[in-house]
């Protein structure tokens, strides 16, 4: 009887523990601090020129540590913690990192570990080459080698695509996005497949630019979205309204004008990627739907 008794405490505890560690709020303004992740070459989402974390979704990041800070009525200590697409949910699940904005395609399957605010950009797979290659789509990968990022959906769509088709592709990964371009460019791969705005956004920061392409039909559309704790409604509330007011205010349209029509750090390169329909029609909907 004690022991049941004695199990059915821990248990309770156990409840009020996990309650306290998804919410978000109370954890920022007991310690006083807030960890945002970064990526390291996630152009132009979150990326580091020099030692500096910058980007799009850098800029979301300080709108919601303002917010935060309104919400909690004091100034908090705000710490940035890298994160790659392998160790990103992990890191957000067990509380090192508070919120993660950078290039997180917001799907079903992520749904079931961790939640994601209103979708806010609009991407699809496709291929990273050299020009001298002659790749012009993913039919011409047959018996080749291709890059991709460990923990990115890209890779899913890759394999799927690859056995489908019979390509009889060798699929390789690297640690993060600035890995997978080095197998491209030092030939260990023939391409890197991926969101084709990374892409882009690695092209223009590459040393040499011009010898690379972004090849191919895109494979499927995705959404990105900011990552944050399941089952914590008061920070989802906080973040989702926090992206409504940049969005109906027109301030989200003048930050994505600021990073993908307009020269952006270090180069000084301009993705020139208008706005696609579906993040325009989001930007009415302010919905956070995941790609199945």
């Amino acid at each position: 009887m004690k022991n049941s008794i004695l199990a059915l405490a821990c248990l309770a505890l156990m409840g009020v523990a996990q309650a306290q560690s998804t919410d978000t709020l109370k954890k920022i303004a007991d310690s006083g601090k807030m960890v945002v992740a970064y990526r390291e070459s996630s152009v132009p989402f979150s990326y580091l020129d020099g030692t500096k974390p910058i980007g799009f979704s850098e800029e979301l990041t300080a709108h919601v540590v303002k917010a935060v800070q309104d919400k909690i009525g004091k100034i908090v200590t705000v710490e940035h913690q890298a994160v790659t697409s392998a160790n990103r949910i992990p890191l957000l699940q067990n509380g090192t990192i508070d919120l993660e904005c950078g290039s997180t395609t917001n799907n079903s399957l992520r749904g079931k570990d961790v939640a994601f605010a209103i979708n806010h950009f609009y991407t699809g797979t496709r291929l990273l080459v050299k020009k001298s290659s002659n790749i012009k789509n993913f039919a011409d990968l047959k018996g080749k080698t291709v890059a991709s990022t460990t923990g990115t959906t890209n890779v899913v769509v890759l394999r799927k695509y690859n056995q489908e088709n019979k390509l009889d592709m060798n699929v390789v990964m690297g640690k993060d996005h600035s890995d997978s371009f080095l197998l491209v460019e030092q030939d260990r791969a023939v391409a890197f497949g991926m969101d084709d705005i990374l892409l882009f956004g690695l092209v223009a920061n590459a040393k040499n630019p011009a010898d690379f392409a972004v090849v191919g039909d895109s494979l499927q559309v995705e959404p990105y979205a900011c990552m944050l704790r399941k089952d914590d409604p008061a920070f989802k509330q906080l973040v989702d309204n926090t992206f409504k007011d940049l969005m109906t205010s027109g301030a989200f349209e003048k930050m994505y004008n600021k990073w993908f029509m307009s020269p952006i750090p270090p180069k000084g390169m301009n993705l020139n990627l208008p706005m696609a329909k579906e993040l325009r029609d989001n930007l009415k909907a302010m919905s956070d739907k995941p790609a199945t």
